[in-house]
């Protein structure tokens, strides 16, 4: 078997790739590893997104976490960050999350967050798949009263919705957001978020029915928000991911507002406030070279990373930094919370938006993006990492790199959570990009599919 952790815990086709079973072994051995050095009754959140199969993962999971006589402390639906902040605010010992972020429905997963909120590092996650892959399991099961029990909490998810309304020092009257919340678990928290500091909203995509998160909605599939902005005449379009870790933003024309757009604006003025710490953002590898190019013109230092907004936080937490994030809308805000928040995200983009008078195109104008193509080559999961051991795949990739040279760049690398190799080029001609992106993508996907 594989390594069972990707970038963002563990995931597969529910009921299939993780199973009941599966769910029920991690809830027990990740209760073992993550609570072994506490001396009380552990208590551990669990949360979850819209998915049809989270009633049953997180049934096993629970089971699994009670069977260590650990509390399982149950949420119910919740975005990804509201577990990280509740997790801290109950002053709980981890949390739980049941989600595939942005994978279609059929998808699930489970990650984990320690007690300060935070994913946890791989050397923990090494440790609780040894323990669970392991042929002698020598973990004893509590008897009698030191069984866990199950403790649901009812309407955790206005906790969480009042802190984030104490993020901004400004109120949202006059503004008109149009809001996707892909059938997800932000569907809740975002509308009364925005209703509650002043906003006019219009909503869409908040009827989850267990099948339809993601589907052609949110963060991933903006071109509705994206319509509904421009024929309502909406200041700003909001649009979420499954789990609400990730926001995708629409200005007032119509254009889509990535995260690198959205890191550029908030890092420009969170430095004129005298808020950005060390006067640096963190952002990864896959950030886009106009994003480079506006910082250094606004004074501000990037750090750079792998992909992963993990790695992001480990970089932001070991050199002090406060803000960093994704070209996919994972932005963290690590004044406020410990992982990719996308309602916090929209809420700060928001009040850069009131506290300068200015429209999101014209903010959105401090960067100017290169041409970027991203291809994905599907291959056989096992063999995600074989294409840097291939000489021709090799001779592909340096070929096209040395035709851009200082004029783009080529970044390849393998999906953490899809049997994919992500083929991403840029440069100043997008029809060339795209034909080389195309070429070398084949060629993986025909060597190694």
């Amino acid at each position: 078997m594989g390594r069972l952790f990707g970038t963002d815990g563990v995931r597969g086709i529910a009921n299939k790739e993780l199973d009941s079973e599966l769910a029920f072994d991690l809830g027990r051995i990740g209760a073992y590893v993550l609570t072994m050095e506490t001396h009380h009754k552990p208590r551990i959140a669990v949360g979850k997104d819209t998915r049809i199969s989270g009633d049953m993962l997180e049934a096993a999971l629970v089971a699994g976490i009670c069977s260590m006589g650990a509390e399982a402390v149950v949420l119910g639906v919740q975005p990804t960050p509201a577990v990280a902040h509740l997790t801290r605010h109950l002053g709980l010992d981890a949390g739980i999350v049941i989600s595939a972020s942005h994978n279609p429905f059929e998808y699930n997963g489970i990650k984990f967050f320690n007690n300060k909120g935070y994913k946890l590092s791989d050397e923990l996650e090494d440790k609780i798949e040894s323990y669970l892959l392991s042929d002698e399991n020598t973990i004893a099961n509590p008897t009698a009263g030191d069984i866990g029990r199950k403790i649901e909490v009812d309407n955790a998810v206005h906790s969480y919705i009042d802190f984030l309304k104490k993020t901004i020092d400004v109120n949202l009257r006059g503004l008109k957001i149009a809001v996707d919340c892909a059938n997800g678990a932000a569907y809740i928290a975002a509308p009364s978020i925005l209703a509650d500091l002043g906003a006019e909203i219009v909503v869409i995509n908040n009827k989850p029915d267990g099948k339809n998160i993601n589907v052609n909605c949110g963060s991933t599939y903006p071109s509705d928000l994206q319509k509904l902005v421009v024929d309502i005449g909406a200041d700003v379009g909001l649009a979420f991911d499954g789990d609400a870790d990730r926001l995708i933003a629409v200005d007032n024309k119509g254009n889509l507002i990535n995260g690198d757009h959205i890191l550029a604006i908030c890092a420009k003025h969170m430095k004129e406030k005298g808020t950005l710490k060390n006067d640096t953002v963190v952002a990864t590898v896959m950030s886009n070279m106009g994003f480079d190019i506006a910082m250094k013109r606004e004074k501000c230092n990037v750090v750079k990373t792998t992909v992963g907004d993990r790695y992001v936080l480990e970089e932001m937490i070991n050199s002090c930094y406060n803000i960093g994030g994704e070209q996919s809308g994972h932005i963290i805000f690590l004044d406020y919370n410990t992982t990719g928040d996308g309602l916090l995200t929209g809420l700060q983009l928001l009040a850069v938006m009131k506290e300068t008078g200015k429209k999101l195109s014209d903010l959105a104008s401090i960067m100017t993006e290169l041409p970027q193509v991203l291809i994905n080559a599907k291959i056989k999961n096992e063999n995600k990492n074989k294409y840097s051991e291939d000489a021709e795949i090799l001779q592909a990739i340096k070929e096209v790199e040395d035709k851009l040279k200082d004029r783009g760049r080529v970044l390849i690398r393998p999906s953490g959570t899809e049997p994919l190799v992500r083929v991403m080029l840029e440069g100043e001609c997008k029809t060339e990009i795209q034909q080389d992106a195309q070429k070398i993508a084949d060629l993986i996907q025909n060597k190694l599919g």
